[in-house]
């Protein structure tokens, strides 16, 4: 019953808060279901760790429609962990942004002729679709949960209703929708690979695919996964097909930027994993591994181009994150202990960008800009964010003794144990790369003096507004100094699914 609850629970809430006049009790509805996802989630850990060390583990069985396997416990961990924060984030930013006059809140008129309610109801919703999608065991079904991912998430991204969100939201749909739009033809190639006219087919259950892999088609199987990469990685944010993050990452409220980012593009990626799982099976890695490092290698060299003199810092977080679900796509692609890497770098990314993209919130709510020169004692004006966003810098650029640092490395070992050492310099040099563009952007920002203005007017931090990115910042760097057994046990079993060892 945990996997429906997951599912049914912000799914209700969500619905009930479109409705809710009052603003108090529809902000207490939102913590109080996060923090009840959150409680399902961790009971789905204690019966996935009882079922590793019990004599006989509970596998998923053919057929089932949803379900937690390792891959999917990963990164619904991630989307629970990542709303609870924002949640209690976002009270703060509500309350603040209900008084900015940008937002004309009798003008756009919706169910309770309160946008609040909409904002609020679609992050619920949103929580809803994402979950679905973790626990998705069925390739319509997870197509189907990527799709509601998008429908619920346009409307947080037009929140402040300005043109600049309203071009923003559309390029999000109309390329996202492209997007899914291939990956349903994935889904149909697929179906055709697994067409037997002398027998009844597979259908489109990963477990029956997976354990069933001889009835494959080969090259059915090759042009699904190819419209897989291509749908699934629009949304995902690889590069070419990009084109909609960075608008959508910037002109978002800093709380959905965190969810966009550390959240939804894993959702993204899930499906390409699934995807690829099949190929393992059917033995046919080679090829999904060779476009999964064409792709990652691709990723991570438009984003430094674009990261270099990049003028807008939110638009930096945001091809920061094109460069990361780079470096996911390399170390599937790399396969072996980088798939290891992989799962442990989207976890490790997750939380880093949350963190950066909330700091990222409280920086434009004190400055009232996102022009990287405009922006001089961080530090100073804003002490800990200013700390947490240093901390996050160093954190997302892979240094020591952060979590992404061991993640990084051990993708590049695993570049350098295959003998693949083309592939091992060219990701060490984008990532130089990266971290010079990042540090001209980040490091000005935080040092210096603020306006004499800004410094006589400045407020003390809120502890809302703070405590979310502290915990994160503070996750990943404990990650980096102790990786539990039950993780790497988690870890191990999704890299063996995807071809690891």
């Amino acid at each position: 019953m945990i996997v429906p609850a997951l599912i049914l629970v912000p799914l209700c809430a969500g619905l009930l808060a479109f409705w809710w006049r009052a603003d108090g009790p529809r902000r207490a509805l939102l913590v109080l279901t996060a923090l009840v996802h959150s409680g399902l989630t961790v009971a789905a850990w204690v019966q996935w760790n009882n079922n590793l060390h019990s004599s006989a583990p509970i596998a998923i069985l053919p057929g089932t429609w949803l379900a937690l396997d390792a891959a999917g416990l990963l990164f619904l961990s991630t989307v629970s962990a990542l709303f609870l924060g924002c949640a209690i984030y976002g009270v703060g930013y509500l309350g603040r942004e209900k008084h900015q006059p940008h937002i004309d809140y009798e003008e756009h008129l919706f169910f309770s002729n309160e946008p609040e309610a909409v904002f609020t109801g679609c992050l619920l919703l949103f929580l809803a679709s994402m979950t679905l999608v973790c626990t998705s065991q069925n390739f319509g079904l997870l197509w189907v949960g990527v799709e509601a991912t998008t429908l619920a998430s346009a409307p947080l991204i037009y929140f402040h209703r300005q043109h600049r969100s309203l071009e923003a939201t559309w390029k999000y749909l109309l390329i996202c929708s492209v997007g899914i739009a291939l990956a349903l033809l994935g889904n149909f190639l697929l179906a055709v690979a697994t067409s037997d006219p002398r027998g009844p087919t597979t259908g489109l259950f990963i477990t029956d695919l997976v354990q069933n892999p001889g009835k494959l088609h080969a090259p059915w199987l090759k042009a699904a996964f190819l419209f897989f990469l291509v749908g699934y990685g629009t949304k995902m944010g690889l590069a070419p097909m990009h084109t909609w993050l960075p608008d959508a990452h910037s002109e978002s409220p800093s709380v959905v930027s965190a969810l966009l980012s550390g959240a939804l593009l894993n959702c993204a990626f899930l499906g390409i994993l699934r995807a690829h799982q099949v190929c393992v099976a059917a033995g046919v890695e080679d090829f999904s591994q060779g476009l999964l490092r064409v792709f990652g290698l691709g990723s991570m060299a438009i984003a430094a181009v674009f990261i270099l003199g990049q003028v807008d810092f939110k638009r930096m977080l945001a091809y920061s994150s094109v460069e990361h679900m780079g470096i996911l796509s390399l170390g599937v692609g790399l396969g072996g202990r980088g798939a290891f890497g992989a799962g442990l770098h989207a976890m490790n990314h997750s939380l880093t960008k949350a963190c950066l993209f909330l700091v990222a919130g409280n920086i434009l709510a004190a400055y009232e800009t996102k022009v990287v020169k405009d922006v001089h004692g961080v530090r100073r004006l804003l002490p800990l964010s200013g700390i947490l966003w240093i901390g996050g810098f160093m954190s997302i650029t892979g240094a020591p003794p952060f979590g992404t640092f061991l993640s990084e490395f051990t993708i590049l070992k695993a570049a350098l144990d295959q003998g693949r050492p083309i592939v091992a310099v060219l990701y060490l040099a984008l990532l130089a790369v990266i971290f010079i563009g990042m540090a001209g952007i980040v490091l000005p920002m935080a040092q210096g003096e603020p306006s004499a203005a800004l410094y006589e007017s400045r407020r003390r931090e809120a502890i809302l507004s703070t405590l979310p990115p502290a915990v994160f910042c503070l996750a990943v760097l404990a990650v980096g100094l102790y990786l539990p057994p039950t993780m790497t046990a988690m870890l191990d079993e999704v890299s063996v699914a995807l071809g690891g060892n």
